[in-house]
């Protein structure tokens, strides 16, 4: 039985307005990306940009520019120094001292502020050491 002529060619029709929704569809996305790139490219360069205050160029007295580690086997029974302590803070001594305490079972994550390179949370001995990496 020979092919219907009609029917071919309405499959073709179909299958050429569902490639060209794709083809529009897959356009936008595109447009889409681009405004979102270009959108993030303005953020990095305002970030990136120096201080508005008139002064000269130069590192930003407020970025974390001091970063210490310490690595510590938290139990006795674990190994590999998993835990972890890090101090950030800035050249004021502000920032945070964050710590993961690396279990068998679990791992907890603590955060604790630093002002003036104090915390007003009690610090543990490899968080002040983290601290005192930092200053090096």
């Amino acid at each position: 039985m020979p092919a219907d002529p009609q029917l071919d060619r309405d499959t073709l029709e179909l299958v050429a307005l569902a490639s060209a929704v794709l083809a529009a569809l897959s356009l936008l996305l595109v447009l889409l990306a681009l405004a979102r790139v270009r959108a993030l490219g303005k953020r990095v360069r305002r970030l990136a940009a120096p201080p508005r205050s008139g002064g000269a160029p130069g590192p930003d007295e407020t970025a974390l520019r001091h970063i210490g580690m310490v690595r510590y086997d938290a139990f006795g029974d674990m190994g590999g120094r998993m835990s972890f302590s890090a101090a950030l803070y800035d050249d004021g001594g502000n920032g945070l001292v964050l710590s993961s305490i690396n279990g068998r079972s679990e791992t907890r994550t603590y955060a604790k502020e630093l002002r003036g390179l104090r915390s007003e949370h009690a610090l543990s001995p490899e968080e002040k050491q983290a601290i005192e990496e930092a200053r090096l």
